[in-house]
C-alpha cells in the first residue's frame, strides 16, 4: 500500500529564475517549492517577481481540496501568445497557505528553470492502491444502480479512515422533464435519498446560491473548516445548515463527465477536525474513477429516458433489450389507432407559429396521456397526427375496448369548449383498426425507425381520413366496434387505396351507458 496523500511546501534559497528561451520570466529570492504525492514538485514564484506580462485572468478555473480554486492567466510574450500558461491560488485553502500571492507556471512553459545551489527532492512515486482502489476496480463494478454504489461508496471511504457524516453526487441529466438527479448519503440514514428536480431548479433562490450552482457554473470547487477559529457566517446558506447540525469541514468539487457536463460531488465532516489532506487526496485521487462510475449509469438512465421520450416506453424497452437490427420485432395483434388534428393549416395561419406548436403540444400531451392511461402507447408524431397501439395479448376484445375508452376521452377533451388549458379550440378525428402487424425495425442501414407495419396500421390511417372528411369524431372497423351498441353502422366503405370495402362503424361520443 501506498503512503497516505501529503503535500509539503519549503522556501528555495538564494535566487531561483525561470526563462523560457532566454527570457526571463520571473526571478526571486523568496521563491517556494511545493512536493505533492506523485506530482512533479511546482516552483512559485511571489506575485511582484514575475516581471513577464501576463494577460487578464482566463476563464479557466480548476480545483484542489486542499489547494483550493486556481486561477489562470495567458503569458505575452514578444513572439508568442501562451494561453493559461500561469496558475495562482487568490484564496488558498489552510494546507496550502503559504502559496497564496504566488505564481507557477505550467509544465513546459519554462525551458530553463536555474535552481542555484538548490537541489529538489525526487518526485514521489508509486501507485495509488488501498481498499478503495482495490473496490472501485473490483467489487465495485457489479454494483447495479447509483443508489447502491452511492451508499457503498460512502461506507467505503468511512472504512478507510476518511470522516464522512454526509457525501453527495448532483448529476446533470438528457432528459426533458428533470434537469438531473440528487444523491444524498447520511449517515445514520436507512437509504440514500434521491431528487430530481425539474428544470425550474435554475430559477430557484435555494439553488442560486448553493454550492451545486457555484461548482456547476464552472465558479471552482469549495472548501468550508466549518469549526476553525476564523470561519465566517457568511457562506451558503446549505453550509449554514450543515454546521448547525454539527458539521466541522465541508467541500465541494467539480465531477467531470467525458461530454464536459459538470457535475457536483460533495462531501461534509463531522469529526472534530475535519478532513486531512490524506482524506481529501485520496477522493481527489479517485475522482476520475469514481466519475465514470456515474457516467455510465447516467447513460444508461438518459439512454432510456431518451427512448421513452421518442419511441415509447414499451418500444424503449424493446430497443435496450437488444432488439436494434433491421428486421427485428415480432407479429403481434393488436387495436391501431390513428389520430389526428383538424385544419392545421388554418390554425397554423390563425394563430401564428408559435402559438400553434403550442397548441399541437397541448394536443399530443393530452392524447399521449390518455392513451397511456388506457393500456396504450404512442408509437410515433407524424406532423399533426398520432400513431399509437393498444397490444391485444390473449385478449383482443379488451384491446379493442381500451382503444375506443381512449378515443372517446381524447375527443370528448377536444370538444371542451370550458377546457382553460387550451390556447384554442381545436376538433379531432380518429380511426381504429383491429389486426395482426409487425412491431419492429425498418429502415435503412442508417436510420431505423421502431413502428407497427400492416392492413391494420394502413386501415387505422384511412379510416381517420374518412373521419376526417365527413364530419365524424371516431371510427371503426367492425372487429373493433363488435356487438357494441353505441355504434352507427356506415356500411361497407370505399377508402382510399384499399382494394376491397371496409364495413365501418361511428362510435358514439359520449358513450351510451
Amino acid at each position: 500500500m501506498t503512503n497516505p496523500y501529503r503535500i509539503h511546501i519549503e522556501p528555495l534559497h538564494g535566487r531561483v529564475t525561470a526563462r523560457r528561451n532566454g527570457t526571463v520570466l520571473a526571478s526571486s529570492d523568496k521563491a517556494l517549492v511545493m512536493y505533492e504525492t506523485r506530482l512533479a514538485p511546482a516552483i512559485y514564484f511571489p506575485n511582484d517577481d514575475v516581471v513577464a506580462p501576463l494577460g487578464d485572468l482566463s476563464d479557466l478555473k480548476t480545483f484542489c481540496p486542499f489547494k483550493g480554486t486556481a486561477r489562470y492567466h495567458d503569458l505575452v510574450l514578444a513572439d508568442e501568445r501562451l494561453s493559461n500558461a500561469v496558475w495562482s491560488y487568490h484564496s488558498a485553502l489552510p494546507e496550502s497557505r503559504a502559496i497564496q500571492g504566488h505564481f507557477a507556471f505550467m509544465p513546459g512553459v519554462v525551458t530553463d528553470m536555474d535552481l542555484g545551489d538548490n537541489i529538489l527532492c525526487q518526485q514521489e512515486t508509486g501507485h495509488i492502491s488501498g481498499p478503495v482502489i482495490d473496490w472501485l476496480l473490483r467489487d465495485a463494478a457489479f454494483i447495479a444502480t447509483p443508489e447502491e454504489f452511492t451508499a457503498a461508496l460512502a461506507l467505503k471511504l468511512r472504512e478507510h479512515g476518511v470522516y464522512l457524516s454526509r457525501l453527495s453526487v448532483m448529476l446533470w441529466s438528457l432528459h426533458p422533464l428533470i434537469a438531473g438527479k440528487n444523491y444524498i448519503w447520511e449517515q445514520g440514514a436507512k437509504e440514500v435519498s434521491v431528487y430530481a428536480p425539474s428544470y425550474e431548479i435554475h430559477d430557484h433562490p435555494s439553488y442560486m446560491n448553493s454550492p451545486l450552482r457555484h461548482v456547476s457554473s464552472g465558479l471552482g470547487g469549495i472548501r468550508r473548516k466549518l469549526g476553525a477559529e476564523d470561519y465566517s457566517s457568511n457562506s451558503f446558506p446549505i453550509i449554514e445548515d450543515l454546521r448547525a447540525k454539527g458539521a466541522t469541514d465541508y467541500v465541494a468539487m467539480p465531477m467531470p463527465f467525458s461530454d464536459g457536463r459538470r457535475n457536483v460531488l460533495t462531501l461534509t465532516s463531522d469529526h472534530p477536525d475535519g478532513f486531512n489532506t490524506a482524506n481529501l487526496g485520496l477522493v481527489f485521487e479517485c475522482s476520475n474513477v469514481i466519475s465514470r462510475f456515474y457516467e455510465v449509469f447516467m447513460q444508461k438512465e438518459n439512454a432510456q429516458s431518451l427512448l421513452e421520450t421518442y419511441v415509447g416506453k414499451r418500444t424503449g424497452a424493446r430497443v435496450l433489450g437488444g432488439e436494434i437490427r433491421r428486421g427485428d420485432g415480432d407479429e403481434i395483434d393488436a387495436a391501431i389507432m390513428f389520430c389526428d388534428l383538424h385544419d392545421s393549416t388554418r390554425l397554423a395561419e390563425k394563430l401564428g407559429q408559435s402559438d400553434y406548436i403550442t397548441l399541437l403540444n397541448q394536443f399530443f400531451e393530452t392524447s399521449s396521456t390518455i392513451i397511456h392511461d388506457h393500456g396504450g402507447e404512442v408509437l410515433k408524431f407524424i406532423g399533426d397526427a398520432v400513431l399509437a397501439v393498444f397490444p391485444a395479448g390473449d385478449d383482443a376484445k379488451a384491446a379493442c375496448a381500451q382503444a375506443l375508452r381512449a378515443a372517446r376521452a381524447i375527443v370528448d377533451h377536444s370538444a371542451d369548449r370550458e377546457n382553460a388549458a387550451s390556447l384554442h379550440d381545436y376538433e379531432c378525428s380518429i380511426g381504429i383498426a383491429f389486426g395482426r402487424v409487425t412491431y419492429g425495425n425498418v429502415g435503412s442501414r442508417e436510420r431505423l425507425d421502431f413502428t407497427v407495419i400492416g392492413q391494420a396500421a394502413n386501415l387505422a390511417a384511412r379510416l381517420n381520413d374518412y373521419a376526417k372528411r365527413n364530419n365524424h369524431g371516431i371510427v371503426v372497423t367492425r372487429d373493433v366496434a363488435g356487438t357494441r351498441e353505441d355504434m352507427i353502422e356506415l356500411g361497407p366503405l370505399r377508402l382510399h387505396n384499399m382494394s376491397d370495402t371496409v364495413h365501418g362503424y361511428v362510435a358514439k361520443v359520449p358513450a351510451v351507458a
